[in-house]
């Protein structure tokens, strides 16, 4: 079995739901987590004006209220001229992932998320993502040169790898909205959530469907 995290670090939800996830992956440490990103605003060349800047404000107090995490509105408001591209930072994720440096992805994932709606970081900037990368892998007991982490985030393959990421959640998902929550079982995928929902929500219709498959496998063999 493995859970399959469709989401995208400059989705308010999904930083919220991260939090449910990192709760979900400690009551279930047997079954491993992919995460695929998804390109939310991929691409976008619109600088956020005032109006857009309130409406994403709505968007992470009513994400704070329910998650109880922080949220820097001041960072976001104050920042001239920004232009909220998701692609760096899904770029960035890749590039976590490729590097293969045994680190949990949800902690990297996590970090960048906290970088932006914490730190108040550009993590549409490269520069700001591999600052975020190298002191998460430094911190985990895995210290990368800045230099190397940057080169394989403007490589071609990372770019392409990438754009695969987006392809999957929009062909072969089906997915438009995120966070989304799978489970692959057996080679069949299964969606445990398709929205921010709690960690117990979560186990429970894992729990749900395992039994199920329980059930199946007994009808079967009987």
């Amino acid at each position: 079995m493995k859970l399959i995290y469709v989401a995208d670090p400059m989705c308010s939800w999904c930083y919220g739901f991260s939090k449910e996830m990192a709760e979900l992956m400690e009551m279930n440490p047997e079954i491993s987590l992919e995460i695929v990103v998804g390109g939310l605003s991929a691409g976008s060349n619109k600088v956020l004006d005032d109006a857009g800047k309130r409406f994403r404000l709505m968007h992470w107090s009513k994400v704070e209220a329910i998650s109880g995490l922080p949220f820097n509105r001041e960072a976001l408001m104050a920042r001239e001229g920004f232009v909220y591209d998701s692609g760096p930072a899904c770029r960035a994720l890749v590039t976590a992932i490729k590097m293969n440096t045994g680190i949990s992805i949800l902690k990297i994932f996590r970090a960048i998320q906290h970088g932006f709606y914490v730190d108040g970081k550009d993590v549409t900037s490269p520069s700001e993502l591999v600052k975020i990368l190298s002191n998460t892998f430094a911190l985990e007991g895995y210290p990368v040169n800045d230099d190397l982490i940057l080169t394989m985030f403007n490589s071609e393959e990372i770019k392409l790898e990438t754009e695969n990421h987006f392809k999957t959640v929009k062909h072969t998902f089906g997915i438009s909205s995120f966070p989304a929550l799978l489970l692959e079982d057996h080679g069949e995928i299964k969606t445990i959530s398709a929205g921010y929902m709690a960690a117990n929500m979560l186990q429970e219709i894992m729990n749900k469907i395992s039994n199920q498959n329980d059930s199946v496998l007994c009808q079967k063999h009987s």
